[in-house]
């Protein structure tokens, strides 16, 4: 979730009157205090200029109120108190035009100003509706469960919109999905009949770290599962499709992003052959292209570039709130030959993703083009290398990042978290450099492997690989509060950098301080 500064600042930025929030949530075995945030985005939000007039505060437990933080007389309102008001009314739907702004969803920001990605009514969710069909193969009598957060873009799109539109049950949760153990997604699965499982990398990841064999225990069956959000490594790929999917469901792994509204990349189930860390061909109606820095198109089967997208397409977001300008920078303006052109082939859309197309026409997502290492000259994609070390068997999470290197200019440094009951030693690191070297090169050797008790992650199982980055480059962490362990930063830092106090530098270089932002 939002800090309360973070949501005061989207408060600020959208012009945003009303605050809709709730008192508490359950997460972890915690009935968590969330209100106590909500009055710092209010009062952050006032700060930067922006009144909020009303919160309204959704009870966990309707007619009890679970925070500490008390309600604000005349500004704090009771949903449940307010709705007896209206039972048994019908509030007519307002009709708008079709290119009316939807909704907003603001980027991380970590570095700048958040962007307010803004979609249309119609196009948006015509393209959510036709995707969740012919890529997630959504009928009305599926149970079809999409673990993302329902906040952010993919639970608009394939929480709500999508699903929504073609009439299907879904499955909604609250918590994380290894609280009281790896078995709850599973046991969920198989007390509710789910047939369509929708998850990212990251939590695939994590319930292959806590609970390996979990799955197997549990009477459930899918017939189609998603992989979506960032790319998944091949070894990650095959226990979800062997162990979770029980070698008898289709994978789709989407590629796509806040600002596309739907799918850009992915296979066609049951038409298109599955291949393990590959997003596929582009769906139906896009048609993706690579080009180098210089906009030259690179050819299928031979060197990485810049994803792009020739052609518009119905889910594309309509610009960013309050700042066109920004949003011809930061999407169109690199691969434009001519500003004055009206013509859509003159605008391909820039994704800022970095990609390899093979000879099948299949892409491969090798991630944001700013997490790509250059060792003397060689771009090396960050996601590339953590494959490599998941090969290693002992081997959970793998974290990659660039450290200066005076020779080199930069390497890549190691971060490795161990599946549970297993014991760090000199063989596993060694057996990581070994894997890096076979399957990328010498090129690929690393500084240093480092085995760690767990990785610094946000409160949705993100790798925050820029405290990494930072803790390498001996550059200030920043402000961790906010993750899910952030007790685990310092102990990285001192086996990193020493138990004594060690002196902080920003003096580095700028894609070093970029790495792993948004």
């Amino acid at each position: 979730g939002f800090s309360g500064a973070a949501c005061g600042q989207r408060i600020a930025d959208s012009g945003s009157r009303v605050l809709i929030s709730m008192d508490g949530y359950w997460r972890s075995g915690q009935l968590i205090d969330h209100k106590e945030k909500v009055d710092q985005a209010v009062d952050a939000a006032k700060q930067q200029g922006q009144q909020v007039d009303k919160v309204l505060v959704w009870r966990r437990y309707p007619g009890q109120y679970h925070s500490k933080t008390p309600m604000v007389a005349g500004r704090d309102v009771y949903v449940d108190e307010v709705l007896k008001d209206y039972a048994n009314k019908i509030v007519e739907p307002v009709q708008m035009d079709a290119t009316a702004p939807l909704f907003l969803m603001y980027t991380s920001g970590t570095t700048a100003k958040p962007k307010g990605v803004q979609h249309g009514t119609a196009g948006y969710l015509a393209y959510v509706t036709g995707t969740s069909k012919y890529i997630l193969d959504i009928k009305p009598d599926d149970i079809y469960w999409c673990m993302a957060d329902i906040g952010w873009i993919t639970g608009h799109s394939y929480i709500v919109y999508g699903p929504l539109s073609l009439g299907t049950s879904g499955v909604l949760y609250e918590g994380v999905p290894t609280y009281p153990d790896g078995g709850r997604p599973w046991r969920i699965a198989q007390r509710l009949g789910v047939n369509i499982f929708h998850t990212a990398p990251t939590a695939i990841r994590m319930l292959r770290k806590v609970g390996p064999n979990e799955p197997a225990k549990y009477n459930y069956h899918f017939k189609l599962m998603v992989t979506v959000g960032e790319p998944i490594e091949p070894e990650v790929w095959r226990w979800y499709y062997n162990i979770v999917g029980k070698k008898e469901s289709v994978i789709v792994d989407t590629w796509w992003q806040t600002e596309n509204g739907g799918f850009l990349c992915s296979t066609k189930p049951a038409l298109d052959p599955m291949k393990p860390g590959s997003a596929g061909p582009g769906v139906p109606g896009i048609h993706p292209v690579i080009y180098d820095e210089e906009g030259k198109e690179v050819s299928k089967g031979t060197k990485a570039g810049n994803i792009c997208i020739r052609n518009p397409w119905p889910g594309i977001m309509q610009t960013i709130w309050k700042d066109p300008d920004r949003f011809v920078k930061t999407y169109y303006e690199k691969y434009n030959k001519n500003p004055k052109s009206k013509k859509w082939q003159d605008w391909p859309y820039f994704a800022g993703d970095g990609a390899v197309q093979a000879e099948d026409g299949y892409f491969r997502i090798l991630g944001r083009v700013d997490d790509v290492i250059n060792v003397a000259g060689h771009r090396l994609g960050t996601k590339e290398l953590e494959s490599a070390c998941l090969v290693v068997p002992e081997i959970a999470e793998a974290a990659v990042v660039p450290v200066a290197d005076e020779s080199r200019g930069r390497v890549p440094e190691v971060y490795v978290a161990l599946k549970p009951g297993i014991q760090p030693s000199e063989k596993i690191e060694k057996d990581v450099v070994k894997e890096l070297e076979t399957l990328i090169g010498k090129i690929a050797r690393p500084k240093s492997v480092r085995i760690v008790p767990d990785m610094p992650k946000t409160r949705s199982g993100k790798i925050m690989r820029r405290v990494l980055a930072a803790i390498s480059n001996r550059m200030p962490v920043g402000d961790v509060t906010t993750l899910a362990n952030p007790e685990v930063v310092e102990q990285i830092r001192v086996m990193v950098q020493g138990a004594g106090p060690v002196e902080t530098t920003t003096n580095v270089a700028e894609d070093i301080k970029r790495f792993g932002q948004e």
